[in-house]
């Protein structure tokens, strides 16, 4: 039989030849073919319609003999060009900080100690230590290994798991595929055991490498939200053209002159063209998930974004998650008798409790890492140093396995001065009763124990031990004849955070469910401690396999802890939330939570604990595993969503004004009122306005306080589209009052034009300031920090002032310079345009960022 693999002894290449290495190899990736440059970038804007419109223009300026106009055009064009860059920039630089912390993480042994790296910083010679679930990070030589089976389906194509061996003698080509070689590949997944092994290549130079696949974490697949957003933009951009086609036709056919015919045509295209909504959702999503990640929380799949405001449920697992996972043994019970392990010193610990601690020490890893095997290891170290219960020249010669048909693992030893086998057994108390063969009475009596340690909040473990004498091992476990030494209770305190956080959740209208492996007893404890409604009431995973789908959905509806639950029974708990109806947040960390963290409307991985698997199916990764981190993460999904729908409110009502200025003069033989130059200087405002103050908006007073969004709601619902659209034509009602009442006065046309144009700016800084916030006043939301707004709203009012009283620019832009009483007007009239939105607010008329619709 094969020993059981240790790094005991193993000390690694140390940080500064890591260092080294890293330097003389590089990363440990391979190239993405989706990593932007600035000249790919500054393509794809040249190709945008409205830098085409805007080129349109100067040529037919040009045309016209109009050259100032013609440049200051180009002018636009490259400064519209530089702020795109930015923004596109910002958003490239968001994803790709995503894409390192997405990262898959490494088990290497430097210094001597074990550590865990991100595995872009594994390099040639590390030591790696891989176990079930594990992704592997590089190429590397088998040391030793232990019932290690490796899915290589990703290099070869064979769905079969491979089995892996380290005693392969020298010399072994490197490839891929068959069973008993002694080569674990780049990103091929551990499936079963575990192993140590030498990395032999990182990078490009893996089997993977040389391929040339390239592998990307996060991907910028298309959401929900942007092919509604999408539909959208052709509607109204095959609108506007269509238009822009009609007004060049009637303007040319009216007037005669074909040439200012085209300028009103574009200039009515640009005015439509809802270029923006396609820039506001990419932005607002890359930047959602980066803000995300500051919570701890990694986004992995852009659709989750937009879900989490809708989440209805969230499923929970109870240790490292609700709890520290940071297990201490609190309680012991053998020989009949409970003992609380604080009560009694170093050394008067009573000798029926020495061979519990003997052999649940024992059957734990030397070197654990599972915090439960931790506190076990360091009670013995307290309480059995001076005895003779330690065993460390002892020679492990095989391990019996956990699996989900008993939960128990067995270790076998060897001891130089005895001549038979000594088993160590531990696990779930049920397991171990069941290998001791008690007969029913006994089990009974030893239930009312494991209950009442349960019913204090602690995890309860069952050890047992037996002796072998035949030369070879049985293939089973159960095969042994076993002695129950006792039970071990060990508590894992509840996180701090979590009360609160499951407070917040309920007034945000988000039902909390309990998902563990532990007794009921246990999770009825910690769900008192958490505030956990309808605490008392649990459903254990034996009671749900004896149920049929239909029951479950009627029986889930009234239980909120689930225990004793086995990872495969967290799939059909998804599929029930979801039958419901529900909107299912699930966490998980094992490979088998995988196919619940892919059905699961939000997927939640471990990122501390969990397996590459768990992580790779979920659509988020808690990087602290921390439950309050995930309703901080629906608290920021449900800021990004209310903020897109602002910018878009914003965007409908500023274009409504925009397009109204552009084909009525058109329609009523009025001297042209906006010009492409006076386009190219909104657009300068309006964004930056819709791409970055409205992202950087902070969230509503009650967006945690108001039921989840319904996940089936458009983003462009009636409600903020006529809302918007009424906005927008105030607004345009009001500069036909300017414009009307200043052609009255005998205004010429360069004043109307002014005084129309400052009006229209006055009210864009308006529609910004009142769409910041649907549920309360311009004046209230000043109060909120907004760093974006000032500078936005400062350049609009400086830019503002060039171009009416420099007057080179005056002349540009075909105005006049206004005097006070006229600026007075402007503001007036600017503002309320907007003021009666602002009374309807205060009033409490409508609240659409705080109900479902």
């Amino acid at each position: 039989m094969k020993n059981a693999i240790t790094t005991e002894g193993v000390t690694g290449l140390s940080e500064a030849e890591a260092a080294e290495r890293l330097l003389l190899d590089g990363y440990n990736e391979l190239p993405s073919s989706k990593q932007r440059g600035i000249f790919s970038l500054a393509f794809g804007i040249v190709r945008e319609p409205m830098f085409l419109l805007l080129v349109a223009c100067g040529a037919v300026y040009l045309v016209l003999g109009d050259v100032q106009e013609a440049l200051m055009l180009l002018g636009f064009v490259f400064f519209v060009m530089g702020l795109t860059l930015y923004e596109e920039r910002k958003t490239e630089n968001a994803l790709e900080a995503l894409r390192d912390l997405s990262s898959p993480r490494a088990q290497v042994v430097r210094d001597g100690a074990e550590r865990r790296i991100a595995g872009r910083e594994v390099v040639r010679g590390d030591i790696l230590v891989v176990s079930e679930g594990d992704r592997i990070p590089a190429d590397a030589r088998l040391l030793s290994c232990l019932n290690l089976s490796v899915d290589e389906s990703l290099l070869t194509g064979e769905s079969v798991p491979v089995r892996k061996s380290d005693d392969a003698e020298e010399g072994k080509e490197v490839c891929p595929g068959g069973d008993d070689l002694p080569f674990i590949f780049s990103g091929t997944m551990v499936v079963q055991g575990q192993g140590i092994a030498r990395v032999i290549a990182t990078g490009v130079q893996t089997e993977i490498g040389k391929i040339g696949t390239v592998l990307q974490t996060v991907e910028p697949e298309e959401t929900l939200l942007q092919k509604e957003t999408d539909r959208w933009v052709r509607t109204l951009a095959a609108f506007g053209l269509s238009l822009c086609v009609l007004v060049v036709i009637y303007y040319s056919l009216s007037r005669g002159d074909w040439l200012h015919g085209l300028l009103a045509g574009v200039t009515l295209a640009m005015a439509t063209l809802p270029e923006e909504l396609p820039v506001v959702l990419a932005i607002f999503l890359a930047m959602g998930a980066w803000r995300i990640s500051k919570k701890q929380v990694l986004t992995r799949r852009m659709p989750a974004i937009e879900t989490l405001g809708s989440a209805t449920v969230l499923c929970v697992d109870k240790t490292g998650t609700l709890t520290m996972n940071r297990m201490s043994v609190s309680k012991l019970f053998a020989g009949g008798e409970l003992l609380d392990v604080s009560s009694v010193s170093r050394n008067s610990m009573p000798e029926e409790f020495h061979e519990l601690l003997e052999f649940s020490i024992l059957a734990s890893q030397l070197d654990p890492f599972d915090p439960m095997e931790k506190a076990i290891k360091e009670t013995g170290d307290d309480y059995l140093t001076e005895t003779e219960h330690l065993h460390k020249d002892w020679e492990l010669v095989h391990e019996y396995a956990l699996s989900k048909e008993l939960l128990s693992i067995s270790r076998v030893w060897k001891s130089s001065e005895a001549e038979h086998y000594t088993i160590a057994a531990k696990g779930a108390p049920e397991a171990i009763i069941g290998l001791c063969q008690y007969d029913e009475s006994a089990k009974a009596e030893l239930f009312t124990h494991i209950t009442e340690m349960a019913d204090q909040g602690l995890r309860v473990l069952g050890v047992a031990r037996a002796f072998f004498q035949q030369p070879v091992l049985p293939n089973a476990q159960g095969d042994f004849v076993f002695e129950f030494l006792g039970l071990i209770g060990l508590a894992d305190p509840v996180r701090s955070t979590v009360p609160s956080a499951i407070a917040e959740c309920y007034t945000a209208g988000i039902r909390v469910v309990m998902i563990t492996g532990d007794f009921p007893g246990t999770a009825r404890n910690i769900a008192r401690q958490i505030g956990l409604k309808k605490a008392e009431v649990s459903l254990s995973g034996p009671e749900l396999q004896g149920m049929t789908d239909r029951e479950l959905q009627e029986r889930i509806n009234d239980v909120n802890v689930f225990a004793r639950v086995v990872p495969e029974q967290k799939l059909r708990l998804v599929n029930a939330f979801k039958s419901n109806g529900e909107i299912v947040a699930m966490t998980g960390d094992g490979v088998n939570d995988a196919p619940a963290l892919k059905a699961a409307s939000i997927g939640i991985a471990m990122g501390g604990r969990g397996t590459d698997v768990a992580r790779e199916s979920a659509s988020l990764v808690l990087l602290d595993d921390d439950f309050s981190s995930i309703v901080q993460a629906v608290r920021l999904g449900r800021r990004i969503f209310d903020n897109i729908r602002k910018a878009i409110a914003y965007i409908f009502a500023i274009h409504v004004p925009i397009a109204g200025l552009s084909l009525l003069p058109v329609l009523f033989h009025w001297p042209l009122l906006l010009l492409p130059a006076h386009i190219a200087f909104l657009q300068l405002i309006i964004d930056p306005t819709c791409s970055i103050v409205f992202e950087a908006e902070g969230e509503e007073a009650d967006v945690m306080k108001r039921p989840p969004r319904n996940s089936r709601e458009p983003l462009f619902c009636r409600k903020t589209v006529a809302l918007s659209l009424i906005q927008g034509v105030i607004v345009l009602a009001v500069l036909l009052g300017v414009f009307l009442f200043a052609r009255s006065r005998g205004a010429d046309e360069q004043e109307v034009r002014a005084l129309t144009f400052t009006t229209l700016m006055i009210s864009n800084l308006g529609l910004i300031l009142t769409n910041r916030s649907w549920s309360s006043t311009s004046a209230v939301a000043l109060r909120s920090a907004n760093k974006a707004l000032l500078p936005v709203v400062a350049g609009a009012i400086l830019f503002m002032g060039i171009v009416l009283y420099i007057p080179f620019f005056v002349t540009l832009f075909r105005f006049s310079a206004l005097h006070l009483p006229d600026l007075l007007l402007c503001l007036s009239a600017g503002l309320g345009s907007v003021v009666w939105f602002e009374g309807l607010k205060r009033f409490g008329v409508f609240r659409l960022f705080g109900k479902n619709e």
